[in-house]
C-alpha cells in the first residue's frame, strides 16, 4: 500500500515559460526559442507522476528548472514551497528535490560505490556515523548493497543508474526527478531501474516525477502528463491517457504493445475495455470473453 499523505504540493507550477536564446556566429543575440509554454503543474506529496513527450517537446526543460539548474522566463515554479527563481532557496530546493540523468556516467564520481552514494550527504554537512547509514540505507532499498565495495566501472548500465538513484536517495530529498534515467539502457536494465524507482514510491512514500518516452514505463503512474511543443497537450490517469490512441499517435508517441494489439482488435469487432495497459491486462479481457 502506497504511504501517500496528501497535504500540499511538493511541486508546482504556473504559468510555466523558458525561452532559450538563440546567437548568431558571432555569438550576438539572434532571438529566441519557446521550450515551455504556459505549463501548469501540480504534484501532491507521495504522487507518482509520469511526464511523457517525444524529443523537444519540452519535458528535459521541465525537468531542469524543478532542480533549479534552469530558471523561468515566465511564470513560477515551486517546490515545497520554495519559489525556484530566488538565489537564496536554490540549495533547499535542490536539496528537497533530487535529479537523476540520463546516463549516469555523468553522476558518478568516484571509484567505490558507497564512496559515491555517501558524497552528496557529504557535501550536506552530514554527521559521518550518520553518512555510512544512509548510504547502507539508500543502496539496500535499490538492491546494490552487495556492491557496496566494487567499483562503479564493473557495474552494468542498469546497476549504475541504481547507485545514481541511491546517491540521490541518500540526500534524504522529498522528491526525485528522473530525467529520462533509462534511455542509455538496454531492456533489462530499463526494468531493474523503473522496479527500484517504483519502491522509492510505493514503499518509501518519495515523490517521483518520471520523465520519459518510453509508455510501458508509465502504466503504474498515478498522473501521466503528455508534453508536445513545449506545452502539455494531454494530461490523466494512465488508464485515461492511453484511450487515446489516435491523439496520441498523432503526437507521434510509442504506445504500450498492447494498448496497440487491444486498439486493433476492437477496430476488428473485439469487445474490449478502453485503455488497457498491459499484455496480461488484454489476455484476462480476452479469456474473459472465451469464458462467456
Amino acid at each position: 500500500m502506497k504511504l501517500k499523505q496528501h497535504i500540499k504540493d511538493i511541486i508546482r507550477t504556473e504559468h510555466l515559460q523558458y525561452d532559450y536564446v538563440m546567437r548568431d556566429e558571432e555569438g550576438n543575440e539572434a532571438g529566441y526559442y519557446r521550450a515551455l509554454d504556459d505549463v501548469d503543474l501540480q504534484v501532491k506529496q507521495g504522487d507518482f507522476i509520469a511526464i511523457l513527450g517525444h524529443n523537444g517537446s519540452g519535458k528535459s526543460t521541465l525537468a531542469k528548472q524543478i532542480n533549479g539548474i534552469l530558471y523561468p522566463t515566465g511564470g513560477t515554479v515551486w517546490v515545497d514551497g520554495l519559489d525556484t527563481s530566488k538565489e537564496e532557496n536554490l540549495w533547499e530546493v535542490r536539496q528537497r528535490a533530487g535529479m537523476v540523468f540520463q546516463n549516469p556516467d555523468n553522476q558518478i564520481i568516484s571509484q567505490v560505490v558507497e564512496e559515491d552514494v555517501g558524497f552528496g550527504p557529504e557535501n550536506l554537512g552530514v554527521p559521518t556515523e550518520e553518512i555510512w547509514e544512509r548510504v547502507e540505507e539508500s543502496l539496500r532499498v535499490v538492491g546494490m548493497y552487495e556492491y557496496r565495495k566494487a567499483s562503479p566501472n564493473k557495474l552494468s548500465g542498469g546497476q549504475k543508474q541504481r547507485v545514481s538513484i541511491a546517491g540521490v536517495l541518500a540526500m534524504h530529498p522529498k522528491c526525485i526527478v528522473l530525467d529520462e534515467p533509462t534511455a542509455m539502457l538496454d531492456p533489462s536494465g530499463r526494468r531493474e531501474v523503473i522496479r527500484a524507482v517504483r519502491g522509492l514510491n510505493q514503499v518509501e512514500g518519495i515523490t517521483i516525477l518520471l520523465i520519459t518516452h518510453y509508455m510501458e514505463e508509465t502504466v503504474d503512474a498515478d498522473h501521466i502528463y503528455v508534453m508536445d511543443q513545449g506545452h502539455i497537450a494531454m494530461e490523466g490517469t494512465p488508464r485515461e491517457v492511453f484511450s487515446r490512441v489516435e491523439e496520441l499517435k498523432a503526437l507521434h508517441m510509442t504506445l504500450p504493445q498492447a494498448t496497440l494489439l487491444a486498439d486493433e482488435l476492437k477496430k476488428r469487432g473485439v469487445s474490449l475495455p478502453d485503455g488497457i495497459l498491459t499484455i496480461r491486462e488484454l489476455l484476462a479481457e480476452l479469456q474473459k470473453q472465451l469464458g462467456e
